[in-house]
């Protein structure tokens, strides 16, 4: 019962000093590698026929990963249940929690999300408008060429907010109930999501799977994460009651059933508004962020995780485990 907590905590750790590895060393990018290359295979001019190559290529993917965690963590329960000597016991614990962590950690990113941003700030700090937008077209969406400097920091601090979901809560929340499979099934869903989930003419059949299940996979943690966030809220002296107001009355109104309420949930910590232009508009005042409001927004980001950690992992690991479903997974 004690190591699985440990491993989240140790993974948390690594991922706060060291950040992401190289990207030849780093899982996700191995995935995204991976269903970059089948994604030709998978083209037809059949719109049918792409919506089912879509759904093989999300199975096949997550099959192949799962298969691969979980059968590591075979390995590691057939060794525990060999006979040997305390010394070798204890040494085998401690190597198995420091690689489990270590998978953990490539499935969450919070140091990686607070440099990239950072990256993007410091650009609009030296007033180079135009590497912030080639830094910030990589990790949204949105077309960036022609955003001004209020819009780049709205955008920038959108993806911070609705990232603490993709990248580091909603692994923990899978983590929670399903081990490494859980996490690493729930990351190949958000990669190829992020790849082909866009409702484009090139990708809205055979990304249409792949979006669903995000959508599904993403319900409850986006939801959840954005309550812990207004907890964090309360311990940083924010306006816990306007961040839970503008949630609830501004997170439905985003295209993604999901993104809009952590997002909505930090525009009302921080009492300003996001703008995605033609889209939507989340939270009151005017829009004028700066950069005290980015430091207050990485610090929301981090109480949120420690809270997240803290009230929801670890003690839905714990009461599993006490009901013995963690002999199973």
């Amino acid at each position: 019962m004690i190591l699985l907590p440990s491993i989240v905590v140790f993974a948390i750790i690594l991922d706060m000093l060291f950040g992401d590895p190289r990207n030849k060393y780093h899982p996700t990018v191995w995935v995204g590698k991976l269903v970059g290359k089948i994604i030709p295979i998978t083209r037809t001019n059949n719109p049918k026929s792409e919506k089912l190559n879509g759904i093989i290529l999300v199975i096949s993917t997550i099959t192949l990963v799962s298969v691969s965690i979980f059968s590591f963590s075979l390995i590691l329960k057939y060794i525990e249940n060999l006979e040997m000597s305390q010394i070798y016991k204890i040494i085998f614990l401690i190597s198995s929690v420091a690689i489990s962590a270590i998978l953990l950690k490539t499935t969450i990113a919070i140091k990686g999300m607070e440099s990239h941003t950072s990256k993007i700030m410091e650009s609009l700090s030296r007033n180079d408008l135009e590497d912030a937008r080639t830094r910030l077209s990589m990790i949204v969406k949105r077309s960036t060429k022609n955003l001004d400097k209020q819009h780049i920091i709205s955008a920038t601090l959108e993806s911070l907010s609705e990232n603490i979901v993709d990248g580091i809560t909603g692994p923990l929340f899978y983590f929670s109930f399903f081990g490494l499979v859980g996490a690493f099934a729930y990351r190949t869903v958000n990669t190829i999501d992020s790849m082909i989930g866009y409702k484009t003419e090139i990708f809205q059949n055979l990304g249409w799977f792949g979006a669903n299940c995000d959508k599904i996979l993403n319900f409850i943690p986006s939801r959840l994460t954005s309550l812990v966030m207004i907890l964090s809220c309360v311990l940083l002296g924010k306006d816990w009651k306007h961040s839970l107001m503008i949630m609830k009355r501004d997170g439905p109104r985003t295209e993604s059933p999901n993104a809009g309420y952590p997002m909505a949930a930090m525009a009302g910590a921080l009492g300003i508004k996001f703008e995605k232009l033609n889209h939507y508009v989340l939270g009151n005042g005017d829009l004028e962020i700066t950069e005290t409001h980015f430091k207050e927004a990485v610090s929301i980001m981090k109480t949120t995780v420690a809270l997240f950690v803290a009230l929801f992992t670890i003690p839905t690991i714990l009461l599993l485990s006490y009901f013995g479903w963690w002999l199973f997974v």
